[in-house]
């Protein structure tokens, strides 16, 4: 059934660019809207779960990496580029957004007001957990806790919780650890981090 429905998803958008580079699994309730000339590019490996949701308008590219996983229900809506790294999971009922709503111009409706857009990279081997919001980069092998909303990029090999995400917790090399992070501590591989999936 996971590859009937890929055939289907590629007929129903003769014209975006979607490319399955090997076998991805795609469960009931997978969903794209690409109503131009958009790319959603799916490295090998990878597995969408029930409930998938990606909007691409506008041009838009989405590119995810090998063997990575996005639970029930975990949404993306791109107008201008997401890039996942391999590895990466996504934990249930997550979110990707490219765009902050302009909402100061009291002359224009709300939903006429536009948005700020910026590309959003997503590094390798990053756990991202349930119900988090991400509207900015998030560097690689990073951990996001759950219920998070990332406002700011979050650097490689970060523990990052909250809304807004702040990091808590350093635990990559020690020659890698940017200055701002001078005073995480290294806790053990997540030990006590307050981490839920």
């Amino acid at each position: 059934m996971s590859e009937l429905r890929k055939r289907w998803i590629l007929l129903s958008h003769p014209h975006a660019n979607i490319v399955f580079e090997g076998p991805v699994h795609i469960a009931p309730g997978f969903s794209l809207y690409i109503p131009g000339p958009g790319s959603f590019i799916v490295g090998p490996g990878v597995e969408f779960r029930r409930g998938f949701r990606a909007e691409v308008v506008n041009g838009g590219r989405v590119v995810i990496g090998a063997r990575c996983t996005f639970s029930y229900h975990s949404l993306i809506q791109i107008t201008g580029s997401l890039e996942i790294g391999e590895g990466c999971g996504l934990g249930q009922s997550s979110a990707i957004f490219d765009g902050n709503h302009h909402y100061q111009d009291l002359s224009k409706p709300f939903m006429k007001q536009g948005f700020t857009l910026r590309p959003i990279r997503i590094g390798k081997e990053c756990g991202i957990l349930t119900k988090t919001t991400i509207l900015n980069d998030i560097g690689d092998r990073c951990v996001i806790g759950a219920h998070s909303v990332v406002v700011n990029p979050i650097p490689s090999y970060t523990v990052a919780v909250g809304a807004p995400a702040r990091p808590i917790e350093y635990f990559g090399p020690e020659d890698e650890r940017r200055p701002e992070l001078a005073d995480l501590p290294k806790r053990g591989r997540g030990a006590d981090a307050g981490l839920e999936a």
